[in-house]
């Protein structure tokens, strides 16, 4: 992992990422012990949560989660050393040890330990497609610039999961499944799943949708083994209304993939 760390680190320093990119922050590939887990969630991008409080000011210890340029005393990414990239590395490894961002997290935890996993016991870990905070939301940036942010990090976190324990990636929501679908060049099934139809006042309920696929690449980098791929159509952390119920069967799908992976 050192190397592709490295390699992203490096695009800091190039002065080439995008004005939007938090570039004093490291590059977070991915969250918790990925050479242990057998499950990862997958979002787009790392939060600006994970750097900054609500006032946008960057976190000190002891609420620090990542490191970040200040933290390492280097003036700039050109001038990180081996050591550094072993920092981040471990703080990447670490997270869910120190002050993760529960608010979002935790969420997806409950779902996770639903089906028997869980970040905090490092039977699961989160793996973003894109490695950089930016302190626009994602779905704001241009097209061109969510577009060139996925393009130059696909074969690095690609051979980041390659070189990992996981066996099963959960997409956490409809927008993350339309990127992970156009980043990995994957092909999805899609199915209603009525019990995650999620209630309303008045009208018919939010129908769920369930995502199945196996990928034995990701774009032009080979994996050395065939990966599940699965996801819902509902943001469990943003979508109205999501249940304790829906969100209990749906971790109970996720770990019955996990058991069977495993298992196979």
């Amino acid at each position: 992992m050192y190397s592709q760390i490295s390699r992203l680190v490096d695009q800091l320093d190039s002065q080439v990422a995008p004005n939007d990119v938090l570039g004093w922050a490291c590059p977070v590939p991915f969250f918790g012990e990925i050479a242990l887990a057998k499950v990862a969630t997958v979002g787009i991008n790392p939060s600006n949560r994970e750097f900054v409080d609500k006032a946008g000011t960057e976190l000190a210890e002891p609420a620090r989660r990542l490191p970040t340029l200040s933290s390492l005393g280097r003036a700039s990414w050109d001038d990180a050393t081996g050591d550094d990239i072993r920092s981040i590395a471990l703080g990447c490894r670490r997270y869910f040890q120190g002050n993760p961002y529960r608010q979002w997290f935790d969420v997806l935890d409950r779902m996770l330990c639903a089906g028997g996993a869980s970040y905090y016991d490092s039977t699961a870990c989160h793996v973003d497609l894109v490695a950089y905070a930016t302190s626009t939301k994602w779905g704001i940036l241009p097209g061109a610039v969510r577009d060139d942010l996925m393009r130059r990090g696909r074969s690095t976190i690609a051979e980041l999961i390659r070189d990992s324990a996981v066996d099963v990636l959960v997409l956490n929501g409809r927008a993350v499944v339309s990127e992970f679908v156009q980043f990995a060049d994957a092909s999805l099934v899609a199915r209603e799943v009525d019990s995650w139809t999620l209630p309303r006042s008045s009208g018919t309920g939010v129908g769920g949708i369930a995502y199945e696929g196996v990928i034995d690449a990701i774009g032009e980098v080979a994996m050395d083994r065939s990966i599940r791929v699965i996801g819902y159509n509902h943001n469990l952390q943003s979508s109205f209304g999501v249940t304790t119920e829906v969100m209990q069967r749906i971790g109970e799908w996720v770990g019955a993939t996990v058991a069977s992976a495993t298992a196979s």
